[in-house]
């Protein structure tokens, strides 16, 4: 049950597509569906909602989480805090005063245990070191059924910064590796910038979606375009291939190859 639709942040086709799987296998998914009351009768919880009641054995609140720095005397120390209580850092992990530095789910940073993990350009820094953390390309992973895996810029955001783009999506029965598995639940998509086709953003829903992802975050590093993308040789009868077909969509039929992504 969710209040907006579900993956409210990612693109619709995300949420949508992980919908109809969780609905083939028997799971009701409510979307725009507010709880107002939680109880239990010593057997189930009972949940009152928009669309009536709704009982079960087990109840998951996955309601996000809050920095935990209010005892921390940060307003005292000068450090700089969202509305959430967040602490907000520049690129370098340094806070609004200039020695402190901080790293971690306690700052506003995207909640990732590699973000966090890469916390250690703040000690670098504090010892005399210049490096900076950049986020611009970050893969996050829905670890799901099948999982959910995107990189950059999906067509809305690109819009939003005034890029031009268009977008192609590859459904899972056009890779050789997923119908080898038997498993064609899903798509890959690619977000490109139509002046030149530079990579901008990958949205993935697949079974293994995580390890495709990464893939695709270092082509939109490194600046590639989908003809470089396409062009490069990825092996026969994985997942990842699925990737390359995708940006050889943009200029060719890829239902008429013979086998793999030539």
């Amino acid at each position: 049950m969710a209040r907006g639709r579900l993956l409210s942040r990612e693109d619709p086709a995300l949420g949508g597509g992980l919908r109809v799987v969780f609905e083939e296998e028997g799971i009701a998914v409510l979307t725009d569906t507010a709880t107002h009351g939680v109880h239990h009768d010593g057997q189930q919880f009972q949940l009152d909602t928009d669309g009536g009641e709704i009982r079960g054995d087990r109840l998951l609140l996955a309601t996000g989480r809050r920095p935990n720095t209010a005892a921390l005397g940060l307003l005292r120390a000068g450090v700089a805090t969202d509305a959430r209580g967040a602490i907000v850092v520049d690129g370098h992990l340094r806070t609004s005063t200039a020695n402190i530095y901080a790293v971690g789910d306690c700052t506003h940073l995207p909640r990732f245990v590699d973000v966090a993990a890469a916390g250690t350009r703040a000690a670098r820094n504090m010892s005399g070191e210049d490096v900076a953390l950049d986020l611009s390309v970050l893969p996050a992973v829905v670890f799901s059924e099948p999982q959910v895996a995107t990189v950059g810029l999906d067509e809305v955001q690109a819009r939003e910064q005034g890029i031009a783009v268009e977008s192609r999506t590859l459904t899972l029965d056009n890779v050789p590796r997923a119908l080898a598995d038997f498993d064609t639940r899903g798509f890959i998509k690619l977000v490109a910038a139509r002046d030149g086709g530079r990579i901008l953003g990958c949205q993935v829903l697949a079974d293994g979606g995580g390890e495709i992802i990464q893939s695709a975050a270092l082509a939109i590093a490194n600046g590639m375009t989908v003809g470089g993308l396409a062009d490069q040789l990825f092996p026969y009868l994985t997942l990842a291939e699925g990737l390359k077909l995708r940006a050889q969509t943009f200029r060719k039929d890829v239902s008429r190859l013979s086998c793999c992504a030539g």
